[in-house]
């Protein structure tokens, strides 16, 4: 089972580690900050570095069980089982990650009671889809989002026993993705107050600290995509 150290430690760049498998299909670390590809964001790329070799890191997966598959970017000398490895991402490419996140979530948050049906998340441009027959101008979904970002309301996360799914399913907000369940507990992101957050639902990805550092937001367009569903294209400045 790898460690994953981005769940708690979402601001930490690199780690040490200890190799439990490599191969073709991948590097396995006991522990890890690199964020494996899942709920709409990319897995983290960056670099293993070993007594006597590096390793460039293309992309990062989920593996059996409870893995994470550290992809490397090209074909070469892999860390011997068992060594001490430092691990560090590209930090630069993973901020982008985290902001455009948090700006996901605070499109939630611009369309209250409107499930999510989909997303994608990248560095140029991210999208959700929306079950939503009549979406607002894209001016007004515009202006909300920088409210609520210049509002600079903290991001955090919570665990939670996941039994709070059956009193509050509300809480989740995705008709195509539901949160993992089985393990006993939930990890909750929440924007704002306690009390009265902007938003609060359940993810696994990974968020800035605080709304502000998302920067302006701009609704690139609305797309028609079925009969009730709205595909909202955001771009950062």
């Amino acid at each position: 089972m790898t460690e994953r150290l981005f769940l708690d430690a979402q601001t930490l760049p690199r780690m040490t580690a200890r190799v439990l498998a490599a191969g073709p299909a991948g590097i396995v670390l006991d522990r890890t900050v690199f964020y494996a590809r899942s709920g709409g964001q990319p897995g983290d790329s960056g670099v293993l570095r070993w007594e006597g070799g590096a390793c460039p890191i293309a992309d990062t997966r989920k593996g059996e069980g409870e893995d994470i598959l550290h992809l490397p970017a090209e074909a070469g000398p892999l860390p011997p089982v068992g060594a001490a490895v430092e691990g560090e991402i590209d930090w630069a490419r993973r901020y982008i990650f985290m902001r455009m996140h948090t700006a996901l979530h605070l499109l939630c948050a611009a369309l209250p009671g409107i499930a999510a049906t989909g997303n994608q998340i990248g560095a140029d441009k991210s999208r959700l889809d929306f079950d939503l027959p009549a979406p607002p101008p894209k001016e007004l979904i515009e202006e909300r989002l920088n409210a609520l970002v210049a509002a600079a309301f903290p991001v955090s996360t919570e665990w939670v026993d996941e039994a709070v799914l059956d009193t509050n399913p509300g809480l989740v907000r995705t008709l195509s993705v539901q949160p993992p369940r089985g393990m006993g507990r939930l990890r909750l992101v929440r924007i704002g107050a306690e009390a009265v957050p902007v938003d609060l639902q359940p993810c696994g990805g990974t968020h800035v600290a605080n709304t502000a550092e998302i920067g302006p937001i701009c609704v690139r367009k609305i797309e028609n995509k079925g009969r009730q569903n709205r595909r909202i294209t955001l771009v950062l400045s």
